[in-house]
């Protein structure tokens, strides 16, 4: 692996087409989806038939599920003596080996176990991947690029979902079976991403330590939000379509490719929208959805509102997800070029810091009161709209939030 070429960016220009830095993101962004989400698909039924789990059981497995996110900031050790292009296709090809094989542990420990290391894979690629988008994409068409990166993985995990959907009954699948051939793939795109590209160099050098910059505290801020407001929404929402309205594998499917054909859709829009109103008009329209969409999963439980409105709000809040490059394009507008490996890390953790305790506790709460787990969410989404406010009309390095204009920003 050391002894592979090493290109810039502005060589890497007269390479092949399939060969250059762009993509490799857009492959790598179509296989993680693949084993991720058909994992994501199958585990609330997984769990449900054959372990058993309850609420609380699905908020433990989520909770172990987010440690390696929250120990993200352990990227920044390995990228003083691996390369960041090569961890993040190593981190890759975990995930898909350790979602081959989920269905093969079927108890509480085993499915812990498992779901640990498909986190590590998952998370540590997604840090690194984050990095390497913000510095190998040029700042003027990140947003765009980023919108049809999005595109690109919704593309991809809709092929595994129209799989499952049509197969699922008629073949007889069992979980194994789709978890072994999704996970699988994952892994071989890995492998060909390791051995079919040269090593690119962006031109900034990255910082190789921890740093926390006081100048990204509103950033780091964000994170925080978004992080906790996306546990109650990844654990639960879910949860509740197979528990309250019994939901199957295939119609839990179904309703994920609706999703992926909106997010194939509106993605790439979002991203021409935030290049056009700028991130602090996105964010804050995201925002004001999800209060809404969070308070109206109250209802369902206190009034009793039914399944069809349960699943409109399913897809409309899974579409608010897509409007979130709008942060990481903040971050790359106000951040120095070498920060950005360090501090996709940091922000990893922090985005995860609610992730390890919110979906256990709240798994309690779940037992008690559904409707306040959901009533929870519609503050943590009050409190990030707040910050949002924040953001000026251009955020650029000594411009990070709307104070600087009456406080000049901290140099760190």
């Amino acid at each position: 692996m050391g002894m592979k070429p090493t290109i810039t960016l502005e060589q890497a220009q007269s390479l092949p087409l399939w060969r250059r830095p762009t993509s490799l993101l857009f492959l790598m962004a179509a296989a993680m989806p693949v084993a991720f989400a058909t994992w994501s698909a199958l585990l609330n039924n997984f769990v449900i038939e054959v372990a058993q789990f309850d609420g609380s059981d699905i908020g433990w497995l989520h909770t172990v599920r987010e440690i390696p996110g929250f120990l993200a900031i352990g990227v920044i050790a390995l990228i003083m003596v691996v390369r960041e292009q090569v961890l993040g296709v190593v981190a890759l090809a975990l995930l898909g080996v350790a979602t081959a094989m989920t269905a093969l542990f079927p108890s509480l420990g085993g499915i812990l176990t498992i779901t640990m290391l498909s986190s590590i894979g998952f998370h540590y690629y997604e840090t690194v991947n984050q990095s390497l988008q913000l510095q190998w994409l040029p700042k003027d068409r990140a947003p765009q690029m980023l919108g049809w990166l999005l595109a690109a993985g919704s593309a991809s995990t809709l092929v595994a979902y129209l799989l499952i959907v049509l197969s699922w009954e008629t073949l007889g699948l069992s979980y194994n079976i789709v978890y072994m051939l999704s996970g699988g793939f994952t892994a071989v795109v890995a492998v060909f991403c390791l051995l079919a590209y040269p090593q690119f160099e962006a031109p900034n050098p990255q910082v190789k330590k921890f740093i926390l910059r006081r100048r990204y505290w509103l950033y780091y801020a964000l994170q925080f939000m978004a992080g906790a407001r996306r546990q109650i929404f990844v654990v639960f929402a879910g949860f509740m379509m197979v528990e309250r309205f019994g939901f199957d594998v295939h119609e839990v499917t179904s309703l994920y490719l609706i999703n992926l054909v909106a997010n194939m859709v509106l993605a790439p829009v979002f991203g021409k929208v935030v290049a056009r109103f700028g991130e602090r008009r996105a964010l804050i329209f995201e925002y004001v959805g999800l209060v809404t969409v969070f308070l109206a999963y109250g209802g369902i439980y206190w009034f009793g509102w039914g399944v069809m409105l349960a699943a409109v709000l399913y897809v409309i809040d899974h579409m608010f997800f897509a409007l979130a490059l709008a942060l990481k394009t903040y971050f790359q507008k106000i951040a120095d070029p070498g920060d950005i490996a360090p501090t996709a890390a940091v922000a990893f953790t922090i985005n995860h810091i609610a992730a390890v305790f919110l979906p256990a506790a709240l798994g309690y709460l779940w037992l008690t009161s559904p409707g306040a787990v959901f009533v929870m969410a519609a503050a943590m989404a009050g409190i990030s709209l707040s910050l949002a406010l924040l953001i000026p009309r251009h955020p650029e390095p000594g411009n990070e939030t709307i104070f600087t204009r009456f406080i000049p920003a901290p140099a760190e």
